[in-house]
């Protein structure tokens, strides 16, 4: 058995929700200089780069979840100003990105799973992204965690859906089918100028937990059903994000989906899966009104 088939296999076996929630919990622990020196040794073995934190120094940090959610230094990200430019979310690597076609994302050569599925299984939630656009961004270990707008937009539902923890690193993505479709996540749905936008926060192995800045912690705990929270179109209640906003963060590495609707968005073309992102950055255009009516109207080719 190959090294890689012995991971895979491993991952199916282990108890990878309790797992998780025990290095959630020495994440989360004010162990002082233990604290520090795990810190450091994280620091070692992923290269982290410390001069772009607000806070270099190590022993800063009273948890290693601190850490792992550290602010960059202001200024470090500026956001693409062009309104007609959709930005990345995060720092990260695309690891797809393309067509919704027949209701199927990509995930990896020879595996694709389920939009509707992804989003929590409702149609209605599903459907104004048929035959839209996606993109998956995987954040490494040495990454930035936090996850931002990439285009403004207002609340109008979160979905939390139960599920595994796999892993969601390159290898695990090329070999576990239905993988971010199986996963734990948090699915959030946002009014825009181009439409309903969709940013799912998908949880993995030791991922000790997804937060919002409107809901703080969603998970943990982990829950057996799918849970939907309905957010108001107007008065004093809703929520409003401009582009750059932060809008939650990841306690250890895992993985954001991105969709939108047919006609409204293309990807820049220097966009292509292994492309490495950094937040802020250009990501998409915008179609004018004038390209989506053309779009719309253009007869088919079949």
């Amino acid at each position: 058995m190959s090294l890689d088939k012995f991971k895979i296999g491993a991952q199916y076996a282990m108890p990878k929700h309790l797992i998780s929630r025990l290095v959630g919990k020495l994440a989360a622990a004010q162990a002082g200089k233990l604290t520090t020196s795990l810190i450091k040794g994280f620091i070692k073995q992923y290269g982290i780069d410390m001069s772009e934190a607000k806070y270099e120094d190590p022993a800063h940090y009273k948890t290693f979840n601190e850490f792992f959610t550290r602010p960059l230094k202001e200024g470090l990200r500026p956001i693409a100003e062009d309104k007609h430019i959709i930005a990345h979310p995060v720092d990260g690597k695309i690891s797809q990105l393309g067509d919704i076609v027949d209701d199927r994302l990509i995930q990896a050569k020879g595996h694709d799973f389920s939009l509707q599925e992804l989003l929590g299984g409702d149609e209605n939630v599903a459907a104004p992204f048929q035959g839209g656009k996606f993109a998956t961004i995987y954040l490494a270990p040495k990454d930035y965690h936090r996850i931002h707008m990439p285009i403004g937009g207002k609340l109008r539902k979160m979905v939390y859906v139960p599920g595994d923890l796999f892993s969601v690193n390159p290898l695990t993505a090329e070999n576990v089918p239905n993988l971010f479709a199986r996963n734990e996540r948090v699915v959030a749905i946002f009014d825009t100028e181009i439409g309903p936008l969709a940013m799912v926060l998908v949880g993995a192995t030791i991922v000790a937990s997804i937060e919002t800045i409107w809901a703080g912690t969603v998970t943990p705990p982990a829950g057996k059903d799918v849970f939907t929270w309905d957010y108001p179109d107007n008065g004093h209640n809703q929520l409003i994000l401009n582009k750059g906003d932060e809008m939650g963060r990841f306690k250890l590495g895992s993985t954001v989906i991105l969709a939108w609707g047919s006609e409204v968005a293309d990807f820049l073309d220097s966009e292509v899966a292994g492309t490495v992102t950094r937040m802020g950055t250009p990501f998409a255009k915008i179609k004018n009104k004038e390209e989506q009516s053309e779009q719309a109207e253009a007869p088919s080719e079949d």
